[in-house]
């Protein structure tokens, strides 16, 4: 990945990340964070995304390795698609938007 496409990524994961990391941290500590999304091993794909976002968004800029980026990138695609399913009705209490907020992004706060 180039300088022009991780520049793209990081701010395609800001815009797309609306969630501060002490916000999310205290969400993933949560019931309903933990209740939605498949797991392996007793956590979930998007539970374990937070904890990473949380780890990105703290980094420095100059510091985020390739890793962290192709994160960033599966993170920008996750919302995209979860954001196209949207449900009908109050999406407050959904596990559709759990699932988002697993991921760094709360749909109620657009």
């Amino acid at each position: 990945m180039d300088n022009s496409e991780k520049d793209e990524t990081y701010d395609e994961f800001y815009d797309c990340v609306n969630m501060q990391p002490k916000e999310l941290e205290d969400w993933l500590e949560t019931e309903e964070s933990k209740s939605v999304g498949d797991s392996d091993d007793g956590e979930s794909t998007g539970h374990k995304s937070g904890r990473r976002i949380v780890e990105i968004k703290r980094t420095n800029k100059d510091e985020l390795t390739d890793d962290q980026y192709d994160h960033m990138n599966k993170v920008v695609g996750y919302i995209h698609r979860h954001l196209s399913q949207r449900p009908d009705g109050d999406i407050e209490d959904s596990n559709w938007r759990y699932s988002l907020k697993n991921w760094g992004h709360d749909p109620c706060k657009d």
